[in-house]
């Protein structure tokens, strides 16, 4: 048996069994280390032609994606960031201007939320690769986990899902969407080249949830798509759920490039938009939406049943299951 025969899921569930089994799971492992708080830990690898290239790219924003991903694991814990340690393999003929930008990229990112590089590793390499390890700070009973969430809680997105992948197929294939206005053209392909770890919905959360006198919560991000975020927490949980499709936040600008059926297979499957998929009670969740605005929806609603629907409340189109294998596996 291979690699390829078990997929990305299955390798997963093999190296799971030599963690232990309390800290691995969520998008960052989580370490007390004072009676209030804990120290949160995610590890990111980025290789050449899988993850960045310099057709869609170039280095500035291949670091910035880096740096990205990372924080936007560190979010979806409900983590400060406090700093980061990269690792760089290179080919001994990379040029030296590359790696500068790339680490340009990650510092302009980095540098948004105080989050400083304070060590690492070089090694010679074929494959340009990069490893980022960030760490944070989280306290206990604000920890943002897969498995909390419960049935009848609230499905929140905290933004559009689509746009990373659009922006990717504008880069790619140049004569796509040329019907678009210039700025809309611009602000799809920045979706993709330069995300927003979505660190700023935090405070609200803590607002929300400690006005209500409860810490009552569980999510991710959707680095991996939207329908992979609520998949997991869904798994991880122990529920089922129901999206409805009409409730997903996709660009308005979608209608005149791609059909229905494209739009939300990218806003599903297209991943990279690094919004936060949060699951809570319905009041905090129409509370947290009203308050951070910006097209963040309730998309659907946690069930009893382990099954997970993605229904249509225009009745237009039959109801169907979510499944992970249609979004980005590596295997």
């Amino acid at each position: 048996m291979q690699v390829k025969d078990i997929g990305e899921q299955g390798l997963l569930r093999i190296l799971q069994k030599f963690c232990p089994a309390e800290i691995v799971g969520d998008d960052c492992a989580v370490m007390p280390t004072t009676p209030n708080q804990s120290l949160a830990i995610t590890t990111d690898m980025l290789v050449d032609g899988v993850h960045f290239s310099d057709r869609t790219t170039g280095p500035y924003y291949a670091g910035w994606r880096a740096a990205a991903a990372n924080l936007s694991d560190l979010a979806a814990m409900g983590a400060k960031p406090l700093a980061v340690t990269v690792a760089l393999a290179v080919a001994a003929d990379t040029a030296v201007e590359w790696v500068e930008e790339f680490y340009r990229g990650m510092t302009a990112c980095l540098q948004e939320y105080d989050t400083p590089i304070v060590g690492g590793d070089v090694v010679r390499s074929p494959v340009v690769t990069v490893a980022i390890t960030a760490f944070g700070e989280v306290e206990c009973d604000h920890t943002i986990s897969r498995s909390n969430a419960r049935s009848n809680w609230a499905i929140v997105a905290t933004g559009v899902h689509g746009a990373s992948r659009a922006g990717l197929e504008l880069l790619l294939n140049p004569e796509f969407g040329q019907n678009l206005e210039k700025v809309d053209r611009a602000s799809l392909i920045l979706a993709h080249q330069c995300p927003k770890p979505r660190l700023d919905v935090l405070p609200v959360v803590w607002e929300i949830l400690d006005s209500a006198g409860e810490f009552s919560i569980a999510g991710m991000d959707s680095s991996d798509g939207l329908a992979d975020a609520i998949i997991q927490i869904c798994r991880a949980s122990g529920v089922g759920a129901k999206v409805d499709r009409t409730k997903i936040p996709i660009p308005h600008v979608f209608s005149e490039i791609v059909s229905t059926e494209k739009a939300l297979d990218w806003a599903l499957y297209g991943g990279e938009d690094f919004e936060l998929v949060l699951f809570l009670p319905i009041t905090s969740a129409q509370l947290l939406v009203e308050k951070i605005g910006n097209r963040a929806a309730i998309v659907g609603t946690a069930t009893e049943s382990t099954d997970i629907w993605l229904t249509d409340s225009s009745g237009i189109y039959s109801d169907a299951i979510l499944k992970l294998d249609q979004g980005f596996q590596h295997f």
